[in-house]
């Protein structure tokens, strides 16, 4: 996310505790803090996905997402 953005993030949360936002203010802040969540869900996704697990033995296994994860179990049980 651009700083010019994170900085007007902090601007509005400074404006909220001094004196309450306005409706556009409230408004705008929502949009950048979406933004700001989903661009921040990217990142933690991307690191995830190049994440591996070493077990005690050495065997590495890559971490999978939990649907796949229990997609794997309930065809385990049937």
């Amino acid at each position: 996310m651009e700083n010019t953005k994170l900085n007007r993030i902090n601007e509005l949360a400074a404006l909220a505790k001094q004196r309450g936002l306005t409706a556009e203010e409230l408004a705008e802040r929502d949009e950048l803090r979406k933004e700001y969540i989903a661009e921040w869900r990217r990142g933690a996704e991307q690191v995830l996905e190049n994440t591996w697990i070493v077990t005690p033995d050495g065997k590495k296994t890559k971490l999978q997402k939990r649907e796949e994860l229990h997609r794997k179990k309930e065809i385990k049980k049937a």
